[in-house]
């Protein structure tokens, strides 16, 4: 028993800081943010809740099926609206899902492609179809006057169908990783703001999306000149870069969305595959890389064998 996504779908909103509106209120200027970051500008508003009820409602519409027929969600977040409950159970009830666990899944950047692998194991546990979302509002845990967090990031949410399907399915090989040795490099204590050590986070970010990178092409028995396709976290586009430089995959092959959204932590991956999807970049048969990472610090990839239903 495998499975393949059947439905996605995405939720920014609508309103945007831009690097200008940075730069009124703080020392900065356009330029500089682009220059080392890749990013424009940012959403936010709304709550985790509302953002993930958007992109939910409409992957479950895309992949055709009816709400009673979603056994599980599975929320990727490390902005929850509250301490408890958890922020799925809401979803779960906003979305009039009657017949659906939920519950949430913090790895913080990495935690979409942790709840994919999650996904295809409760499928291979039983589970016929489950809703997986990374939803975010970081401006709520940001410093707005710290240059060196407020250019980055950004909230929103993206979601994809995962339905059982008899055969292997669309995935092909995972690596996920940790490493709380480095927990406080990049960290936001209950009630407070993140804190970040940007060049260590930068030098140890590209080290473990390489490494993680590699395991999943391994064990998957490919390598990188195979694939169709790269959906790295939307970080920052230096990050980015390095990291597919010493995976020795060219740029022109990423799905990058970070210009207009920023890093928005477990949303950043799916929002860039479905963009990809609907810009017309992936086809039946294309193999797809997701890398990520996130504070912890985690790491995880997956490799993908694009299929349709």
């Amino acid at each position: 028993m495998g499975a393949i996504i059947t439905g996605w779908g995405t939720a920014l909103p609508e309103k945007t800081v831009t690097n200008y509106d940075l730069s009124a209120r703080m020392e900065t200027s356009h330029d500089w943010i682009v220059e080392r970051t890749g990013i424009h500008e940012r959403h936010v508003g709304g709550t985790t809740q509302s953002l993930a009820v958007e992109a939910g409602r409409q992957a479950i519409e895309r992949s055709g099926l009816q709400l009673s027929e979603i056994d599980l969600l599975i929320l990727a977040t490390t902005t929850p609206d509250q301490t408890v409950p958890a922020t799925s159970a809401g979803v779960q009830h906003e979305l009039g899902l009657p017949n659906c666990g939920a519950f949430d899944l913090n790895a913080a950047c990495s935690g979409f492609v942790y709840g994919l692998v999650a996904a295809h194991g409760y499928i291979a546990c039983g589970a016929k179809k489950v809703l997986l979302v990374g939803a975010e509002t970081l401006s709520r845990i940001v410093d707005w006057d710290d240059r060196g967090t407020a250019i980055l990031f950004g909230d929103g949410a993206g979601a994809c169908v995962i339905e059982a399907v008899d055969g292997p399915g669309q995935l092909v090989s995972w690596d996920v990783g940790a490493d709380g040795t480095y927990a406080s490099i990049l960290y936001a204590d209950v009630g407070a703001t993140i804190h970040m050590d940007g060049k260590e986070v930068f030098r140890r970010a590209v080290r473990v999306m390489v490494d993680s990178g590699n395991k999943a092409l391994a064990a998957a028995g490919i390598t990188a000149d195979d694939l169709d396709l790269v959906v790295p976290h939307q970080a920052n586009t230096r990050i980015i870069e390095s990291a597919l430089n010493k995976l020795k995959i060219p740029m022109e092959k990423a799905s990058l969305v970070l210009e207009h959204t920023g890093n928005t932590s477990s949303a950043s991956i799916p929002l860039a595959l479905v963009e990809a999807i609907e810009k017309g970049r992936v086809k039946e048969g294309d193999l797809i890389l997701l890398v990520g990472f996130g504070a912890g610090m985690t790491v995880a990839s997956a490799v993908l064998r694009w299929g349709v239903r």
